[in-house]
């Protein structure tokens, strides 16, 4: 009996031992976090939601008489994803299926806000074949009945919900149905996958698709089918229990592999340009390993969508005024008509939120020549396409194809190809784009862009009598422009990711402090409980940056927004040049110093050893601003050191704080009022920065020489302005503002001067950007290249770069002189610049014909 004893209290210690065993490793376990993680609380609490509510479905909700009902999609995850790649489907495309989602993870998986499912008894290994049939089982028993489809997606794949919608309710769900991209595996693994020569399965990765009785037909099965397990490949043990319980197979559809597309890219996979034919056609993209590229997907699909309705409006438009034609109506009056019942077409009118659009112009029809021009100089002349483009509208005739119409075209044959491949699967061919032969096309501004294309294309007919033949096609085409619409400029909201902003953050107000407004005008549009009517206007049209002042406040009186009102740090970096500093200032004094306008100028001053003086000049000038208008003009004296732009304008802006708006300017530019409203509007902190093209002034030698403007015989006639400046009867005396507004005015005109369109030395941005790209490249010394390797900085950074021509900042011309010991780049970019200066391309012409001998010099005697 003792011995008996011995060895029952033996086997208890051993049951006892596995069983406390078994319990730490439930309990204590490893995680990519931390080294021990304790046994959640919530693993002995945790109760399983409803499984109706948890995805946000009334009980009443049914096939057929809901729209939300065609498709339940389980999405495969793991704990460690729940907050990256989870949480972007969740948000993605998970919010556009007609249908419902849920995700499915390990047992201790917990993810508050996204609809989860702990699959008890499940974790988190690969392969996942447990978590896969069990997810399939779940779905039958809570939604079986609910849905008509069921999808079973990883958390790496981008569904277009719209596109597989549309596709679903083309097929019959009420027979078995299992869709996917089939497979075989590769020839290394047939043998070990233990398919038969006519089975294959569907691949996990781009999605499978099981119809109502598939599901209903495989379910209750699920426990034989995962005790009766060939292989690791879960998507391969899916298709062969599908296969034995439903009767069905994968779909051999060639077709599956354009629309559920897999990218053979792995990590890179859709990381690069979206605009192309497969991301186009497909449904499911996979992968995507990376889940910010998920948010980057999902908004280039939702342009496409707002690009596919803007085209569906113009088509309605379209109709109507065809309509309209037919009733007898004209086209003016479309917009105030009445449909029986008194009923009018449209509703809201022009100023309304819900306005539709000016349907005499929306509605035009398409039509190569429905721009009727009034005159010869109104007509827009097509530009020809072939290797280069040939145009008679810019200044170099014969070019390269520019980026940006080299990428409208590509849309274009795109989208016509997606035309005439439309019906391909019904009359079994293919027609793929091979060249572009030639094209002409133009752009008119209140139609839109006109095409004629000469298209090589390969015609491939794959049913019947298979055959492949090359075929040219002209295509005729318009790109109507749609209304006009008005956006909401940003005020400089910080990007959330920074550090110094996230310390910024108040918890307890669970918002960003203001950065460029007051408190009150942080508040939400028309907030009457906190401000008074005109307090809650002001505090709304703040936010619309890009508004002109067309309200005022109290009697008469000018009341600007405040954004008007933003302090600008002018920085400009000098060497020498006292005479051209002193039109500046002159200009400065004008503008700024007599106005008041909210502007500080910082002057970078450095000695130039061939001007020696103009160093103590400048100071001095700058001290008589300073007293006689009290207002500090800040002066950096750099002394003898080696003169760089971009570090002189480094300095200044050790002067400025990090929310300061800065601008850099030259000593030669001229600028006026209109200047600085428009570097306060398009400069905005955190979003966008301001890169004037500024009008720079040919030699007036040139512009006003016999020899560039006329030929010898004739009489040089010089057009002046100078009425500009005398009082209008109409209006009245021009105000002291007015006035000094025109005196820094050039005129713009082709024969003055041209748009530096390859200038990037003026620039607005605040300092906060600015450091936040890294600033100037101070290892450049010397004439330019700084500006250049700024600009492309910003343009790979997150920032906005606005660049457009500016009538109101004008280079004053001057001599350019290109020191030989420059870098060669450096060296060749002063070269350019001074060509450019020099006069226009008519001045050249006429200087030419006036002097034969430089074209044709005569030939030295006693030459053979």
């Amino acid at each position: 009996m003792p011995r008996r004893s011995k060895w029952m209290h033996l086997a208890a210690g051993v049951v006892v031992g596995v069983t406390f065993g078994i319990f730490l490793k439930l309990c204590l376990r490893t995680s990519s976090r931390t080294t021990i993680e304790a046994c959640p609380d919530a693993a002995g609490l945790y109760v399983a939601p409803d499984p109706l509510a948890l995805i946000g479905m009334s009980p009443d909700e049914t096939v057929s008489n809901s729209n939300r009902t065609l498709l339940f999609v389980g999405v495969m995850t793991a704990e460690q994803y729940l907050q990256t790649r989870a949480k972007a489907v969740f948000e993605t495309w998970g919010q556009d299926l007609p249908g419902r989602i849920a995700f499915f993870s390990s047992e201790v998986s917990r993810a508050p806000g996204l609809p989860l499912v702990p699959l008890k008894n499940v974790d988190d290994s690969y392969p996942p074949q447990k978590k896969s049939f069990l997810m399939l089982l779940y779905m039958y028993e809570n939604y079986g009945d609910k849905f008509e489809w069921f999808m079973r997606a990883d958390d790496d794949v981008y569904v277009r919900g719209d596109k597989l919608g549309e596709f679903l309710r083309s097929v019959d769900s009420r027979k078995p149905q299992f869709i996917g991209q089939a497979g075989r595996g590769t020839s290394d693994e047939r043998d070990a996958l233990a398919l038969d020569y006519n089975e294959n399965f569907c691949m996990g990765g781009p999605g499978v698709l099981l119809s109502r009785e598939t599901l209903r037909r495989v379910a209750p099965h699920v426990k034989y089918c995962l005790k009766h397990l060939y292989t690791t490949h879960e998507d391969v043990e899916l298709g062969r229990c599908v296969a034995k319980f439903a009767g069905v197979s994968c779909t051999w559809s060639y077709d599956m592999q354009t629309i559920l597309h897999h990218n053979g890219s792995g990590a890179l996979a859709y990381t690069g340009r979206l605009k192309k034919r497969e991301v186009h056609r497909a449904i499911t993209l996979h992968p995507v390993k990376d889940h910010r590229q998920m948010y980057r997907m999902h908004t280039y699909f939702k342009n496409l969508r707002i690009q596919e309705l803007k085209e569906e409006a113009l088509d309605l438009h379209r109709d109507i005024a065809s309509s309209m034609k037919y009733l007898g109506v004209a086209a003016e009056q479309v917009g105030d008509y009445m449909l029986p019942g008194d009923v009018p077409l449209f509703p809201a009118k022009l100023g309304d939120p819900d306005y539709l659009g000016d349907n005499e112009i929306l509605g035009a029809p398409i039509d190569m020549s429905r721009y009727k021009p009034s005159s010869l100089e109104d007509i827009v002349p097509f530009d020809f396409i072939s290797k280069s483009i040939y145009s008679i509208t810019h200044s170099n005739p014969k070019r390269r194809i520019e980026l940006p119409l080299r990428e409208a075209l590509d849309d274009v044959i795109r989208e016509v190809m997606e035309i005439i491949n439309a019906p391909s699967r019904q009359r079994g061919r293919v027609i793929d784009f091979n060249e572009l032969l030639y094209g002409y096309t133009r752009l008119e501004p209140l139609h839109g862009a006109d095409h004629v294309l000469d298209l090589l294309l390969k015609y491939r007919r794959y049913r019947g009598r298979k055959m492949t033949a090359a075929v040219r096609r002209h295509a005729y085409l318009q790109q109507s422009f749609t209304g006009i619409e008005i956006r909401e400029l940003p005020m400089g909201e910080p990007p959330v990711d920074e550090p110094e902003v996230i310390a910024q953050f108040d918890n307890s107000k669970g918002e960003y402090e203001d950065f460029d407004e007051s408190n009150q005008q942080q508040n939400s549009f028309l907030d009457f409980s906190k401000l008074n009517v005109r307090g809650a206007l002001e505090s709304g049209l703040m936010k619309l940056q890009n508004l002109p002042k067309v309200l005022t406040w109290g009697d008469g009186a000018e009341e600007e927004y405040p954004i008007y009102d933003r302090r600008i740090h002018f920085i400009l970096p000098l060497a020498g040049r006292q005479e051209v500093f002193g039109r500046f200032m002159k200009n400065y004094e004008e503008i700024v110093l007599k106005s008041n306008e909210a502007v500080t100028l910082i002057v970078v001053l450095h000695l130039d050893s061939k001007s020696p003086l103009d160093y103590k000049n400048a100071q001095s000038l700058v001290d008589y601003y300073n007293d006689m208008y009290g207002k500090e003009i800040k002066v950096v004296q750099m002394g003898s050191t080696v003169f760089s732009r971009g570090a002189a304008l480094t300095e200044g802006l050790k002067l400025c704080s990090s929310d300061d708006l800065v601008f850099f300017i030259d000593v030669d530019m001229m600028f006026n009022f209109d200047t600085l409203r428009r570097i306060r509007i398009n400069t905005i902190k955190y979003n966008q920065v301001y890169f004037p093209i500024v009008f720079s002034e040919y030699n007036p030698d040139v512009v006003n020489g016999e020899d560039y403007n006329k030929f010898k015989d004739e009489t040089l006639v010089i057009n002046t302005d100078l009425g500009k400046f005398v009082d209008s009867g109409e209006h009245g005396a021009k105000t002291d503002r007015e006035i000094a507004n025109l005196k820094y005015s050039k005129e713009i005109n082709d024969d003055f001067g041209y748009f530096r369109q390859y200038g990037f030395g003026i620039l607005s941005i605040f300092k906060c950007d600015f450091e936040r790209v890294g600033g100037f490249d101070l290892n450049i010394k010397g004439w330019g290249m700084e500006d250049v390797q700024l600009f492309e900085t910003l343009i790979k950074s997150n920032l906005t770069v606005y660049r457009i021509p500016d009538k109101s900042l004008v280079h004053i011309f001057h001599s350019v002189d290109c020191d030989k010991n420059l870098e060669k780049s450096q060296f060749q970019m002063c070269l350019g610049t001074k060509a450019s200066t020099y006069g226009s391309e008519k001045h050249m012409i006429y200087y030419m014909l006036n002097h034969p001998e430089v074209l044709w010099p005569p030939e030295e005697k006693g030459a053979s």
